[in-house]
């Protein structure tokens, strides 16, 4: 995957870019290798996609790191990096997983969906 793009928008204009997948793929055509995320209410994607949740994706996006690390680098809790972690997860932004810290236990390492994402609001 190259790209995600999280943006708001009505049902209209979601149905209006799936049919448009929807004919490309029909005719054969080819995709970008995007990923978009639409919401509807252009303060709930702010809300989802808070400063603090917006830095923590900017980690992983340059590379992927356990919870321990995020919540070092960001100087923020760790439960509450957790807690943004398993909302980005259920978004469809980062994807977690457990391995072996060797002497330690189990630790979560957590890595964007793509290397680049766009966020893209219309009002009015």
């Amino acid at each position: 995957m190259t790209k995600q793009i999280v943006r708001t928008g009505n049902i209209a204009e979601f149905f209006e870019r799936a049919q448009s997948a929807a004919r490309r793929a029909d005719q054969g055509g080819k995709f970008e290798g995007t990923v978009t995320l639409s919401f509807e209410d252009p303060q709930r994607m702010f809300t989802v996609l808070s400063e603090a949740r917006r830095r923590l994706m900017a980690e992983v996006i340059r590379e992927p790191m356990t919870i321990s690390e995020l919540s070092n680098n960001l100087h923020r809790n760790r439960s509450a990096v957790t807690k943004d972690v398993s909302l980005l997860e259920r978004m469809g932004l980062v994807v977690s997983q457990r391995q072996a810290n060797p002497g330690h236990g189990i630790q979560k390492v957590v890595r964007s969906i793509a290397p680049r994402i766009e966020m893209v609001a219309t009002l009015g």
